[in-house]
């Protein structure tokens, strides 16, 4: 269900000091959830939260959660010089990415990074870029073994992520020969699923796979990381996953796999589990318009907010100082864009919107502003931090046209 955790007046308070949109993350709504998350998986000693940057990489909020004990899961070098400037050194580096560079690959290494390979051809430009670390991660795509589908991340077997299964072996011999003491498995093959048996599942495949290859190899598995795919319950209908079921359910199926092994680690990746119900997209009402239907235009548009343009994902929307009020009429709320896809809502139930209420997005804390973009030359919004004293800091600025022409180079 939608997080109402914060009172309607912590918003409009907010938005007397910050013009509209913006969005507003809660630190310690935040800094609970790696709590909880690092306190359910407690029973693996080796376990770590690598939260996924990309969900919302903003330093404020990676602070807070690296002072929460998370590590960093980075897929690009903007993301590794991120990680970089918040002091992350040895060990507190995730890099996963495909298709990457080599100097990406070598700068990774550099600040001791673990290496997430995700192609066998990996191997040769991990090789000639870095050298082979003692300890190599591989992304594999478990195909039609844990055939799992939906909207976003797709059929594994499409999926342009991760090694096939039968060609891990060959790549570890290879890795081994070149300097690897010890490997460990990724998988990832769903987002936002609220199924609680999902990581088990997952977690058992890979437990016997490595298993079998540690067998084949002669190379010790070091740990398992489970990745991401926890979802949100973005509907009021939905409920919120139960950690300790789902670690629970994990545990299981380690003392299946390793019986009184305790050296394999766990490790995760997951970024809107995290910060995603922590987020909210402030904006106001600022148009109104009665033709087929009627229409509330917002000073938002998609540009700050894609997610329900690109795949049509539902964020529940409040009124603030109406949200006792019942649904008084069916509208669409829209941005600016020369899109038709510039929705938030298609023929949503919602109390009255009169010019100037302020509303609420609710569930935007991951996956937000991150996917922003700069069509029709509207501009990424500013973010605030609501922080556990009940301050608000703005931890980045709105975007100005100065910045929209700054690179360009005129001739």
């Amino acid at each position: 269900m939608p997080n109402f955790s914060l009172d309607d007046r912590v918003f409009e308070a907010a938005a007397e000091r910050f013009p509209t949109p913006f969005y507003l993350y809660d630190e310690r709504g935040i800094r609970q959830a790696a709590r909880e998350l690092n306190a359910a998986f407690a029973w693996n000693e080796g376990f770590r939260e690598y939260y996924a940057v990309k969900a919302l990489p903003n330093p404020a909020v990676l602070r807070a959660l690296m002072e929460e004990g998370c590590g960093l899961d980075c897929s690009s070098l903007p993301e590794l010089l991120l990680a970089q400037r918040l002091g992350a050194k040895d060990g507190d580096i995730m890099f996963s990415a495909n298709a990457m560079p080599g100097n990406e690959l070598a700068f990774a290494r550099k600040l001791g990074a673990v290496i997430n390979l995700d192609d066998s051809s990996d191997v040769d430009l991990l090789a000639k870029n870095s050298g082979v670390p003692e300890l190599v991660s591989v992304r594999v795509n478990p195909g039609s073994d844990l055939n799992r589908h939906n909207g976003i991340m797709g059929n594994p077997e499409d999926a342009k992520f991760g090694w096939m299964p039968s060609q891990i072996p060959e790549g570890l011999e290879k890795l081994k020969r070149m300097g690897a003491r010890r490997f460990a498995l990724h998988a990832m093959t769903v987002s936002n699923t609220l199924h609680e048996e999902y990581f088990a599942s997952s977690a058992a495949w890979l437990f016997k796979l490595g298993l079998e290859l540690e067998s084949e190899c002669g190379i010790p598995l070091a740990f398992v990381n489970l990745s991401g795919g926890l979802g949100i319950p973005y509907r009021p209908e939905e409920s919120p996953v139960d950690l300790q079921r789902v670690s629970g359910l994990v545990r299981e199926e380690y003392q299946k796999a390793f019986g009184p092994r305790r050296d394999v680690a766990i490790k995760t990746e997951l970024g809107r589990l995290i910060t995603g119900p922590f987020g909210w997209l402030v904006t106001r009402a600022i148009h109104r318009k009665e033709t087929y239907r009627t229409y509330i235009g917002l000073d938002a548009s998609a540009s700050n907010l894609m997610r329900p343009a690109m795949y049509g994902a539902y964020h529940h929307v409040s009124v603030c100082g109406k949200r006792a009020s019942p649904g008084e009429e069916v509208v669409d709320l829209t941005g600016a864009l020369c899109e038709n896809n510039d929705k938030f809502a298609i023929q949503r139930s919602l109390p009255r919107i009169e010019p100037d209420d302020i509303l609420l997005i609710h569930d935007a804390g991951a996956h937000g502003h991150a996917m922003g973009y700069q069509y029709n030359g509207r501009l990424r919004c500013a973010e605030v931090l609501y922080t556990p004293e009940g301050d608000y800091r703005l931890i980045r600025r709105a975007e100005t046209p100065e910045d929209y022409f700054r690179t360009l180079v005129e001739t």
